[in-house]
């Protein structure tokens, strides 16, 4: 029988790097029970570090990832696409750091994981026999931070199995807690947009991929497949192993929020976790040869790479493939014995501006939509796809629910509405809009998820010019060129940008009771956007979504 030896998964190893502002000692205190110190905590301490936390994290970005945009424009290899997209993120990152419009109009998922020490003890102070659940008080705090800020409520409850009703406070909240040892809270706050929660895939494969070869033609394939649509310049993870699929999974959001960057550079026999830096590298090199670049060409498909080994059954081999988007939105705190702390985050992201300022770019082709589409589409097929547009005009904005209740008018024989025939239709779901504002942050939304409808409203005349984020499929370039349309590609992140210099006004259109899911219309100027698919039947993806070999087949 061979000797217990037990070594955790986790490792961390080094000092943390994290600056920290500390917010008080209200609410906590050092108490004396079971003959040993404890720290006692107020549930409301929990409640203002989770509302502080949402709040920040959707107006604020890590000093780190804005060094990473800035880095691009000081690339000379970097193309002019990379250079216009991380300059844009830039500056709406600078205006977001306001703090009235927040960076995404998708604010995301509210998520919390947290580690509590055994010596912290969560006590109300009315009754002190009061079983107190940290969840409600913590999901308190994002209620607060998104009733009173300019966010959006995503969070839809279903009321039957096809049924769904948006429950109009974003909740609820995923909160996971932890047992841990000791007499500190750590909490880790993310806003997990769709767009990039949507991209956290897990592969189910077998021993076969454990080889460099086949590895690499794997990741070539899946890497690819990531495609636009969650708004890159990406920070990559990639976790290979797993003592489960959950496990896999978890690692992986751990580690794009890059709550795994300390973690030892070598295995064990005990099984521990470990970074892969050289895979890290090789893969952050594949990235950049797609030529898929900061969203419409180039090498800044990513900003880096983490690849996490894990442990695995031998019959088992689970891979996680997910990325942070360019709404990097996560915060740490924690709680000790001297109060209540939160991790800095960067509040000047408009010093980054200052590298490299308007070179680079070239200018847009201007196109004014409120001409006929007629006139519209005979501009747009005189250029190539990648063009950089800038439209000036009327667009009417739909999304999910929106087209499936157009589809339901086409099945009914009561045709489509004039407006998806005469202007050009933005895919996107608007943020509150502020006090005094035309806008709340408006930026794009998936495109693919609407692709099933364009080749039916295309042949009724409709959907002929549709601005999204992302690529889309082969029917769509095949609706486009049968029917004389265009798909241009806006660019993913910059939400609280395009709401104060482009959209000059916001009104209802149609379905109001949909809420941001509602028809509406806006005026724009210069609102930028990107010749994806033309009507001739190039899609200035495709070949980039080509592998270099075939991937390994999965178990």
């Amino acid at each position: 029988m061979p000797d217990f030896e037990y070594e955790p998964l986790i490792q961390h190893e080094g000092e943390d790097p994290t600056e920290w502002e500390h917010l008080g000692q209200d609410g906590v205190r050092v108490e004396q029970a079971l003959g040993q110190e404890v720290v006692v905590v107020d549930p409301a301490v929990l409640t203002r570090l989770a509302a502080r936390a949402f709040t920040d994290v959707s107006h604020l970005l890590r000093t780190r990832h804005l060094e990473k945009l800035a880095r691009i424009l000081e690339d000379p290899e970097a193309s002019p696409n990379d250079r216009f997209v991380a300059r844009d993120l830039l500056r709406n990152a600078a205006i977001a750091a306001a703090g009235v419009l927040p960076g995404c109009q998708d604010t995301g998922t509210a998520a919390i994981v947290g580690k509590k020490g055994q010596r912290m003890w969560t006590l109300s102070p009315g009754d002190r026999s009061a079983i107190v659940d940290d969840a409600e008080a913590l999901s308190r705090g994002v209620f607060k931070s998104y009733a009173e800020g300019n966010l959006r409520y995503s969070q839809l409850a279903p009321l039957t199995m096809f049924e769904e009703k948006n429950t109009g406070t974003n909740l609820p909240a995923q909160v996971d807690i932890s047992a841990v040892q000791g007499d500190e809270y750590e909490l880790l706050f993310v806003a997990k947009g769709g767009g990039s929660a949507n991209k956290m895939m897990l592969f189910q494969e077998t021993k076969a991929l454990l080889n460099p070869k086949s590895f690499e033609a794997w990741l070539d394939g899946a890497i690819r497949k990531l495609g636009t649509s969650a708004c890159p310049p990406y920070h990559l993870a990639l976790v290979v192993g797993g003592t489960s699929a959950e496990a896999t999974m978890k690692t992986l959001k751990l580690a794009t929020a890059g709550e795994l960057d300390d973690l030892p550079a070598t295995g064990s026999k005990g099984g521990r976790a470990f970074r892969d830096r050289e895979w890290e590298e090789r893969i952050w090199r594949l990235t950049r040869e797609t030529g898929i670049g900061a969203q419409f060409g180039g090498k800044y498909f990513c900003h880096d790479v983490r690849v996490i080994r894990l442990p695995r059954h031998g019959a088992s081999c689970p891979v996680g493939l997910g990325v942070s988007c360019s709404a990097d939105r996560n915060v740490r705190a924690r709680i000790d014995r001297t109060g209540a702390w939160i991790e800095k985050l960067d509040r000047h992201p408009e010093r980054f501006l200052l590298r490299s300022e308007g070179q680079g770019e070239g200018a847009p082709v201007k196109v004014d939509i409120d001409r006929p589409m007629c006139e519209v589409l005979a501009t747009l097929t005189k250029y190539p796809v990648g063009t950089r547009v800038a439209f000036t005009g009327t667009m009417v904005v739909a999304r999910d629910i929106a087209h499936a209740k157009l589809a339901e008018r086409l099945e009914k024989g009561q045709g489509l509405p004039d407006y998806v025939k005469d202007k050009p239709i933005y895919y996107a779901g608007p943020a509150k809009t502020p006090k005094g504002m035309a806008s709340g942050s408006f930026g794009p939304t998936t495109a693919g998820r609407m692709d099933s409808y364009v080749p039916r409203f295309a042949a009724e005349g409709a959907s002929l010019v549709t601005l999204a984020k992302g690529n889309r499929g082969p029917e769509v370039t095949k609706a486009c060129k049968e029917h004389g349309g265009f798909y241009l590609g806006s660019i993913g992140g910059p939400a609280a940008r395009l709401a104060q210099d482009c959209i000059k006004e916001v009104s209802v259109l149609e379905y109001p009771e949909l809420g941001m899911e509602a028809v509406w219309r806006i005026r724009v100027e210069d609102f930028p956007a990107f010749i994806v698919v033309d009507d001739k039947g190039n899609d200035f993806y495709a070949p980039l979504m080509k592998t270099k070999a075939l991937p390994v087949a999965g178990g």
